[in-house]
């Protein structure tokens, strides 16, 4: 087995981004290369080849490496639906849903299937670049573990540890990382790098020496903090925040407590003409806004409330009694109905909640979840639409009658009659240049970016970038 695992001395030092980089850099050396991250959790998923779901960074992934998204890429997907439980996703079908402290029970069968889409994996590539969760300094969270080295151990994964400069304390981050090791775990670290370096790398020899001498491991390079990275989708919700763009066109969407596919937004960023807001706790929505978006929610009647909570149901009755629009996506959609009904508790406790009464639509959950890529047709414009669903809940009501877009000549989601209120529960409708372009102008602004075009070179830059700072051969080389 050919395989290379990146693992992080800490959350959110870069691995996702590094990972994509590495897979794009061995594409370009003509290898033939897969992802794989053995357990993630996250509420950001894409839809698969194969009809299942993993997360959204495996999913950026796959595309570095030519490929489509596939179940075998991440084989554990958790999902937080509460502060204490989450939704397990095993090779993409959901399992079952554990609170956080029965969640180490449950590790243990789960080995077996990563082992088992790690293997399909290897068996049809050249190499498997892997990425591991979190942090292995968790001893804590050692026994039974599948997302490090446990998982490292039990594939024989050789692995390069990444800390992050650009939060101080790198070489403690590193060297704390190796003290803190079992010694076994500790063999299996044949080298480390340093992510997100801002200014000139020789200023950081001296320390780069250090972390080499103290640990005994073999160091790749220095990474130079990479400033296009917010021109590729983001994974972590805590990412999220701000205004990006300075465009006339204002939207506003809702940071929701348990957001879920935020990446429907990314293609809009780059868009000249609009100006892009994450609504925070806290924080009113815009006055000057003339779209505001509800986005996805792994916990509707619970987001639903959190809402509330902000008082961001004010501020949108206010939006719409200006003339504004409001687009909701799955379940931002379902809270525009009049009212959500869980009588099984799939979400949370049984019950029915009243929604925010903008279209004339209702939902009830059910345990079946809908996964699967479509092509659509926006009924507004006519313009082609490709998505994806993954939502539970059925959703109907009279406002159904005018339909958000067609799928193979059925209604899909509401539009309210004067037409400013929006439902759909089609996830990356923004990725398509030909229905942005024609949603944008509808609603008077204009569109002139490929969001395409604009991912795949970045993925060449990022790899670019890499190259010229890391050692790629050495890498490549370890893994095999």
């Amino acid at each position: 087995m050919t395989a290379l695992m990146i693992q992080g001395a800490g959350s959110n030092v870069g691995k996702s981004l590094l990972v994509a980089g590495l897979c794009r850099a061995a594409l370009r050396r003509g290898l033939s290369v897969a992802p794989f991250k053995p357990q993630n959790m996250s509420n950001n998923a894409a839809v698969t080849v194969d009809g299942g779901e993993i997360g959204r960074a495996q999913a950026l992934q796959a595309l570095a490496c030519g490929l489509g998204p596939h179940t075998d890429m991440n084989p554990v997907l958790l999902k937080p639906e509460t502060d204490t439980g989450a939704q397990v996703v095993v090779q993409g079908r959901r399992l079952t849903t554990v609170r956080a402290r029965d969640y180490s029970a449950l590790k243990p069968q789960l080995l077996t299937p990563v082992l088992e889409s790690f293997r399909r994996l290897g068996a049809a590539h050249d190499i498997v670049i892997v990425e591991g969760a979190g942090s292995p300094a968790e001893v804590n969270l050692r026994q039974g573990d599948i997302a490090n080295m446990g998982f490292a151990r039990a594939a024989g994964v050789p692995v390069v540890l990444v800390g992050d400069i650009d939060r101080g304390g790198v070489i403690a981050q590193i060297v704390g990382t190796q003290a803190v090791l079992d010694p076994g775990d500790a063999a299996m670290v044949a080298g480390f790098l340093v992510n997100k370096f801002r200014g000139d790398p020789a200023l950081f020899d001296d320390g780069y020496r250090l972390i080499a001498a103290r640990t005994g491991w073999r160091g790749y390079g220095v990474v130079p903090y990479f400033a296009d990275a917010s021109k590729l989708p983001a994974e972590d919700a805590l990412d999220l925040g701000g205004t990006t763009g300075d465009g006339p066109f204002k939207i506003a969407c809702l940071a929701l407590s348990r957001i879920a596919n935020f990446d429907d937004l990314d293609p809009l960023k780059p868009e000249p003409s609009v100006s892009l807001t994450m609504v925070r706790a806290g924080e009113a929505i815009p006055g000057d806004a003339a779209l505001v978006i509800l986005p996805g929610s792994k916990s509707t009647r619970g987001d639903l409330a959190y809402l509330r909570e902000q008082g961001w149901d004010i501020d949108i009755a206010a939006h719409v009694r200006r003339g504004g629009h409001v687009l909701g996506i799955c379940g931002g959609y379902q809270m525009l109905g009049t009212r959500i009904a869980d009588p099984d508790g799939i979400e949370g406790a049984p019950g029915e909640t009243p929604g925010l009464g903008l279209l004339d639509v209702a939902t009830t959950m059910s345990a079946d979840k809908r996964l699967t890529r479509t092509e659509a047709t926006h009924a507004a414009t006519g313009a082609p639409m490709q998505g994806y669903e993954i939502h539970i809940g059925r959703t109907d009501g009279p406002d159904r009658a005018r339909p958000f877009a067609q799928v193979e000549g059925e209604p899909e989601g509401a539009v309210s009659a004067d037409g400013r209120i929006m439902g759909s529960y089609l996830h990356g409708m923004f990725s398509g240049d030909a229905f942005r372009a024609a949603f944008l102008r509808r609603l008077g602004a204009r569109s002139t970016a490929n969001y395409g075009a604009t991912v795949e070179a970045t993925l060449d830059r990022l790899a670019a970038h890499l190259e010229a700072h890391l050692d790629v051969e050495g890498l490549l080389a370890l893994a095999r």
